[in-house]
Formats: C-alpha cells, sequence, structure tokens
C-alpha cells in the first residue's frame, strides 16, 4: 500500500459543517413590469447577422460581360474598330478627363472650370510614410520651368573654368564689403572685421582629442573655481579585458599653476622639475566619436604679438569622447596601477623631431602633396598608401597608433 504524502502535512484541517436552515416560508412569485421593446431592438441580431452568409450569385465575368470577338484589332493585323465605338454617355465624359492639367478639384462628377477661384489639390502623400506636417508653403509651390532648365545645364569642368572660378572667389574675398553681411539669428548685428581662416602651424603636429564628462570631475563643488583641470592627466588602464581610464590631478593650486608655466617655457637640464600627479578615480568610456569633421580648435589672433600676422587659426580634433564614473569594484585586477605620476619635460629624440616636422610639412611644405604622390599614392581624404600601409595625415600608420589607439 503506497502512501500519498502531502506538502502540507504539517497543517491541520479543521472542518465545521454550516448547514443552512430551510427557507421559512415557500418561493413567492412577484410580478415586475417592463417594456418588451427593449427585447426587440436591432442591436440583438448583429452578432447573428455577421455570421451567416450572405447568398451571392455572381458569374466569371462579375456582371460585365465583355465580347473580345467583336473587335478586329485583336484578331486581325489590318483591322480598325475606330468606326465602331459605341456613344458615351455625357455622365461618363468626366472620367476621361486629366486631373493632373487642373489644379481645381473634380466636385459632383463635373469637369472643373477655371472661371473663379481656384483651390489647390494637396500634395501627393504616400501611404506609408514618415510622421511629419504638411505646411501650405509645400503645397502652393510647383517647380518652374526655369528651375529644370537650370538643373538640365551643362557643368563647365575645363581647366580654364576651374581657374576662373578660383579667380572669381579671390575676388569676391578682396571685395568683401562687411556692411552687407548680417548675423544669420540676430537681427540688426553686422561684421565689424573679417579673418584669413589658417591652420595653426604651432600646434599642427599635436593630437587633440576632445573629453567630455558627465560630473565635473575632482572633489571640489561645481562653484569653486579649479585651476588644475587644465593640466589633468588621463592614463589608460586595463583590467580583465576591460579599458578605461585613470584620472590624476594635482594635489595644490600651486604645483598645477608652476606646471602650466614650466609648459609654456621649459626649463634645461638640471633645472627642470618634476611634478606629481596624484590618482583620483577611473573613467570608462560611453561614447566615442573617432571622426569630428565639425568642431574645431580656433584662436583669433590680432597679430600684435609673435610673428604671424592677423588671422583666425584653426586646428581639427581628431577624436571625441564622453566619459562617466567607473564604478569601483575591489574585485578588479589591475595591471599596473600606479597612485602618484611624476610628470616632467624632456628633450624630444631625433625620431620624435622627424616624426612632428612630418606632420608640420603638411601646413608649410607647399609641396607636400607632390611629394606625397612620389611616395605613394595619394586618395581623396589626404591618405597615403605606401607599401601597403594606410597612413594618415598626422604620418602614423592606421593600427599601429600607440596605447590610446589599440584600447579605441
Amino acid at each position: 500500500m503506497s502512501l500519498r504524502k502531502s506538502k502540507l502535512d504539517l497543517l491541520v484541517r479543521v472542518r465545521y459543517a454550516n448547514p443552512l436552515p430551510a427557507p421559512p416560508c415557500p418561493p413567492k412569485l412577484l410580478d415586475i413590469p417592463t417594456n418588451p421593446l427593449r427585447y426587440a431592438q436591432p442591436a440583438f441580431i448583429n452578432a447573428i447577422t455577421n455570421d451567416t452568409p450572405l447568398p451571392m450569385i455572381v458569374d466569371a465575368e462579375c456582371g460585365m460581360p465583355l465580347d473580345l470577338g467583336r473587335w478586329e484589332c485583336l484578331w486581325e493585323e489590318d483591322g480598325d474598330d475606330a468606326n465602331k465605338l459605341p456613344s458615351l454617355d455625357p455622365k461618363d465624359r468626366v472620367l476621361l478627363g486629366d486631373p493632373s492639367a487642373s489644379t481645381a478639384p473634380y466636385t459632383n462628377g463635373s469637369v472643373p472650370t477655371t472661371s473663379g477661384i481656384s483651390t489647390p489639390l494637396p500634395p501627393h502623400v504616400p501611404w506609408l510614410r514618415k510622421t511629419e506636417y504638411l505646411s501650405r508653403e509645400g503645397v502652393q509651390r510647383t517647380p518652374s520651368s526655369q528651375e529644370s532648365k537650370q538643373l538640365l545645364q551643362p557643368i563647365d569642368v575645363s581647366h580654364e573654368a576651374q581657374l576662373r572660378t578660383i579667380e572669381a572667389g579671390f575676388a569676391a574675398c578682396t571685395s568683401l564689403d562687411l556692411t552687407t553681411l548680417a548675423h544669420p539669428n540676430k537681427t540688426g548685428i553686422t561684421a565689424v572685421e573679417s579673418y584669413e581662416v589658417l591652420p595653426d602651424a604651432d600646434i599642427w603636429a599635436n593630437a587633440y582629442d576632445l573629453f567630455r564628462f558627465s560630473e565635473r570631475p575632482g572633489e571640489r563643488p561645481v562653484d569653486t573655481e579649479d585651476p588644475r583641470l587644465d593640466c589633468a592627466i588621463l592614463r589608460p588602464m586595463e583590467s580583465d579585458g576591460d579599458h578605461f581610464l585613470a584620472y590624476y590631478l594635482t594635489k595644490e593650486d600651486a604645483d598645477a599653476l608652476e606646471f602650466k608655466e614650466e609648459r609654456l617655457a621649459p626649463r634645461r637640464g638640471d633645472e627642470n622639475r618634476t611634478t606629481a600627479f596624484h590618482f583620483v578615480r577611473d573613467y570608462e568610456t560611453v561614447k566615442i566619436e573617432q571622426e569630428v569633421p565639425n568642431e574645431f580648435l580656433l584662436v583669433l589672433d590680432n597679430g600684435d604679438a609673435g610673428e604671424r600676422g592677423l588671422g583666425a587659426y584653426y586646428k581639427n580634433i581628431e577624436r571625441k569622447m564622453t566619459l562617466k564614473k567607473k564604478r569601483m569594484n575591489q574585485s578588479d585586477t589591475y595591471a599596473d596601477k600606479w597612485q602618484v605620476v611624476h610628470i616632467s619635460h624632456v628633450t624630444m629624440s631625433s625620431e620624435e623631431i622627424d616624426e612632428r616636422n612630418e606632420a608640420l610639412a603638411e601646413v608649410v611644405d607647399p609641396l607636400y602633396l607632390f611629394s606625397r604622390d612620389a611616395e605613394g599614392e595619394v586618395d581623396a581624404d589626404g591618405e597615403v598608401d605606401v607599401g601597403g600601409i594606410e597612413t594618415g595625415a598626422e604620418g602614423g600608420a592606421e593600427g599601429d597608433g600607440g596605447i590610446m589607439a589599440e584600447i579605441f
């Protein structure tokens, strides 16, 4: 005999009998007056109507027989059925009209007339389309014949035409009237002075990345000025296959100010001192933009100090990254974590000088492209293919850009 064990063996079930006594009086029928029309509403038979199929007797020609034997042109090569056309009902004459030939709508089966004020037709809107608003300008605007003619005009791409276009551009710059230039957003504001936009040869050999922090780095509040943020250090790190950046700052403001002064005018020999940067926290990348075509470093120089003249000098930004604080985990194993980094200025080696001069030749050497073309093929982006290795304009080969290139 098998015993069936229950999961509720430890619970004591007690059932109490609760018999209901019989009603003291017999049931009594009540007469409640009601309107019998409430049972005869048409809505009650909608379900029956929907489920009942309607018998429809439809022939193979759907009630419109077509005798193709009456048309000789379908069976004979020289058949002519122009005289056998049936007479057209005047009510169906509107169907032969071209709707695109008139802007007035067809109303009640009548052909639109040109008299009176005509209402333009709405634009053709496809059935599956994005959610957007249609303005009156898009409805009333129609392509003109002049615009179509301008698109069909051939473009002269000869060498003489290109020279004329270039010379016309220089003429427009020399004869520019600043009073005619207006601000695109602010009315009443005009240009005061114009600058020539030139590449910044002083910093062109340097590679600049733009970092955006989700919160202000450092331990100081937002309303407190922190001069140390201008000279912070980001060191690439790796832990268990994850790549991130270690953030370092100086302890005191005086050390940061002295480091920035020495960076502008570095000392030589034994006078060059080291600056200690202490670890603050780790940051991980949220978004990396490898190409930043519309953001530049721009310096407006009045030409008062320095050898270069008046102009706006620019330098492109290599990459743009968004950083956020990395969650601290005690189980992370670091390959080489540094708590303090000592930074000092050293003299550049010959290889570094050659690399810098090669990158600087892009904006200094007028024959830069010709020399590159002699070494290898130059493509439209200014990249050179030398020996099967694609090299950028800065002279560094792709895939061999140091620790930062390896991480990102």
